[in-house]
Order: structure tokens, then sequence, then C-alpha cells
């Protein structure tokens, strides 16, 4: 073992088994787990974010259940609160072990990235867009977006309100969104990182993430949602627009197919998992599992085969 400890990061697409994976390390190296996805932050999203839940923690999890649905959180809050779980575990010696398919927030937690402080939350800029999204929808917001900013394209899907509103307030303080988020492709760790990420054949990783969705309706989907929609889930302009939340609403709320709406899940699901891939696959520091044929055992001894290398090359 190497003395100065440092964080094993587990990335790659939804529904490659991250989660798993990270836990069954974290115990071998007796640390904890922190949770690195922008949807899991939101307490109640449990059974449509794939929450690793209490009964489920064998080590302690953090990241997860940090704000009520309604509230904001961005990548800035993520990096503050992950960097003061991961300092903690690095002076107690312990190393953590970060699960993340939020790329954004897996890079704001180990890498230098430096946020420009927000404005407030109710300033006039923010209110305007807020207004042009609550009575005309997202098409149209992001429609003045790409007007203003085309490159904004590359950086911002449409589907993430929250960021949609930040690149037009970016655009109207006279600087482009998409110049500012290019500068986040050069790396540079904050802490000592290794990174290990599963690579699943296409056809597979779209097999396994149809299943996971047929999985999550079983396990009662719909009535989180209805619950949700009780408790004002609409409100939240994030959490509203998570994948399988966003469909069911719709369900729920229109009359629409329930068969429609979780086809729909699925397909998002599956568009998700290929950016997912496209940006964990830019990152040369990655060091690539490929799952197709492996078992469970063989993947774990695949990550500690690298944890092992990693930890020699540092003697």
């Amino acid at each position: 073992m190497i003395n100065e400890p440092f964080v094993i990061a587990i990335v790659g697409p939804t529904a490659s088994g991250k989660s798993w994976l990270a836990q069954e390390i974290a115990l071998r190296r007796s640390c904890d787990v922190l949770s690195a996805d922008a949807m899991q932050v939101y307490k109640h999203l449990d059974i449509g974010t794939a929450k690793v839940m209490p009964d489920e923690q064998r080590v302690v999890h953090f990241g997860i259940d940090l704000v009520e649905p309604k509230q904001s959180y961005s990548a800035a809050q993520y990096q503050e609160y992950a960097r003061g779980v991961i300092e903690k575990a690095l002076i107690l010696k312990q190393g953590i072990v970060v699960a993340g398919g939020t790329g954004l927030y897996v890079r704001a937690a180990l890498d230098e990235m430096n946020f420009a402080p927000g404005e407030q939350d109710n300033n006039e800029v923010r209110e305007k867009y807020e207004r042009i999204y609550a009575e005309q929808g997202i098409d149209a917001l992001y429609d003045l977006l790409i007007q203003a900013d085309p490159k904004a394209e590359d950086f911002v899907h449409k589907n993430n309100v929250k960021r949609v509103i930040r690149a037009l307030e970016i655009v109207e303080n006279g600087e482009l969104y998409s110049q500012r988020a290019s500068h986040f492709k050069e790396r540079a760790e904050h802490y000592p990182t290794l990174y290990i990420g599963l690579d699943i054949a296409r056809e597979q990783l779209y097999e396994r993430i149809n299943n996971r969705v047929d999985d999550m309706i079983a396990q009662g989907l719909v009535g989180e949602v209805e619950e949700l929609l009780e408790n004002g889930l609409l409100d939240a302009k994030t959490a509203s627009q998570a994948i399988g939340y966003k469909e069911l609403s719709e369900v729920i709320l229109q009359g629409a197919p329930l068969a429609q709406a979780v086809d729909a899940i699925k397909q998002q699901s599956r568009r998700y998992a290929k950016r997912q891939l496209s940006w964990f696959h830019s990152d040369p520091r990655i060091n690539w599992i490929t799952c197709d044929d492996l078992s469970q055992t063989e993947i774990v001894s695949a990550a500690l085969d690298i944890i092992a290398r990693y930890e020699s090359e540092k003697l």
C-alpha cells in the first residue's frame, strides 16, 4: 500500500453497475462511497434514480438525499459538499470511492474547476427566463439559447432546464456559455485519483437499461411519481425533468398511455447513456474494464488489479 490515500472513481453509463462495484471496492478497502449523481442529491427521487437505499448500503454513502426536490442545487454546490467529504476521508487516511454517472459532478469534485459565483436566486434576469419557461415551455427557452450561443448545443441538453436558464444568464452578462464550458475540457487533478470505467457493448447496455426501467415500474415508480406530484414536484425545475419522472408525470396528469411513457423512458435513458459514454471516453485518464462477458467476481478482480497496479506505480 502507498502511504498517501487516494480517490478511486468508478464511472460509466447508467445501468453499467457503478454503484454495485463502488460498494464492493469500498468494502474491501474499508472506506466510504460518495455518489456523484445530479439526481440522487434529491430526496424522495429513489426508484427512478436507482439510489442505493439504506437497507442496501453495506458501507456509508454520501451524496444522496441532500436537498428537497423543490430546492435548487448546482455543480458548484456539489463541489463544495463533495470536497468536504473527500478531504475528511483523506485526512483520516481512509481514501474514498466516488461512484459517478454525472460527468460534470465527477469533475467538479475531483478536478480543478472554478465556478463563477452565481447570481442571487431571485434576480431579474433569472426570473425573466423562468417566466418564459413557465409560459412557453422548454423548446422556446432552448431556442433562445441556441440563437444567442449556437455552440451551447454541445454543452447543454435541452431537458436540463436549470442549465439552460443558467446559460442564458451568462449570455446576458456578456459571455458565451460555450466558451466557459470549453474550458472544462482542461483536466488537472485536485486530488490524486484513479479512474476506473465500466464499458459494455452497446446492445447489452441497452438491454440492461430496458430491463432496469421495467424493474423500476415493477418496484412502484408510478406510485413514487404520484406522491411527488402531490407534494409539488412540478415546482422543481430540475427534479421534474429527471428521466422517468417527467414521462410518468404526463401519464398521471394528462392521461398519456403508460406503455408509451415506459418506451419513452427507455429511449431517453439510452440516449443519456450514449452521452455519458461520449463524455467519459473523452477522458484519457480512465482505465476501462470491458464487462461484456465478465461475471461480477471477474469485474471486481479486474478493478482490484487496476488498483494494485496504480499503487505499485506510486511506490
